[in-house]
């Protein structure tokens, strides 16, 4: 398994249900063909389900195409929204769910300012996790990611076996991880000063 980049500095006519996008917070997406609907896209989410909206004459490489659009554009929209640590919690107790049948029982779940060289971090003896301010306005499934993974810690301390088996669950580990390399891998680049103007 390579490093760990955490403790490194998402009547119509319906078509069936498509996989998720891999950074679309929701876990299915369902497209809805409309024979009035002549060339708009559209979609929201409904409850854990995205739907998209598109017209009945697209093609299914066009659906394809403008579904992934539609779900980078939501989770663009979603990524600007700042969670409290209220909403916070509750997104650990539903993922704990989903993910880790419930088991994974945090006391408490925080944003914190002072970490600065992780993105999480866990203390199982107390119950407590707490996440690094810089996740905020990453996307949404980038910082499910880190808190599977602190919750994963409540279960099975370190980095073994046992602990990466837990977050297989999440279809998205690698994509999150790869995020978070590119993240610290852009922070260690030589930043140019700016050009001056003559």
């Amino acid at each position: 398994m390579p490093a760990d980049p955490l403790h490194r500095a998402t009547g119509p006519q319906r078509s069936a249900n498509s996989p998720p996008s891999p950074g679309s917070a929701a876990s299915a997406v369902e497209v809805r063909r409309s024979a009035r609907r002549r060339r708009t896209v559209s979609a929201y989410r409904e409850g854990d389900r995205t739907v998209v909206l598109i017209p009945a004459r697209m093609s299914e490489a066009e659906e394809q195409r403008w579904v992934n659009v539609m779900l980078d554009k939501l989770a663009a929209q979603e990524s600007k929204r700042v969670l409290g640590d209220s909403e916070l919690s509750e997104r650990a107790q539903r993922l704990s769910e989903q993910f880790f049948d419930g088991r994974a029982r945090p006391t408490s779940v925080r944003w914190v300012t002072n970490q600065n060289t992780r993105w999480g971090s866990c203390t199982p003896s107390e119950g407590s996790i707490r996440l690094s301010h810089r996740l905020q306005g990453m996307p949404e499934y980038v910082v499910d990611y880190v808190l599977l993974h602190e919750l994963a810690h409540l279960l099975v301390p370190g980095h073994g076996p046992r602990f990466w088996r837990l977050l297989e669950a999440y279809p998205r580990t690698e994509r999150a991880r790869g995020y978070l390399e590119g993240v610290v891998a852009a922070d260690r680049l030589p930043h140019l000063p700016a050009a001056r103007e003559e």
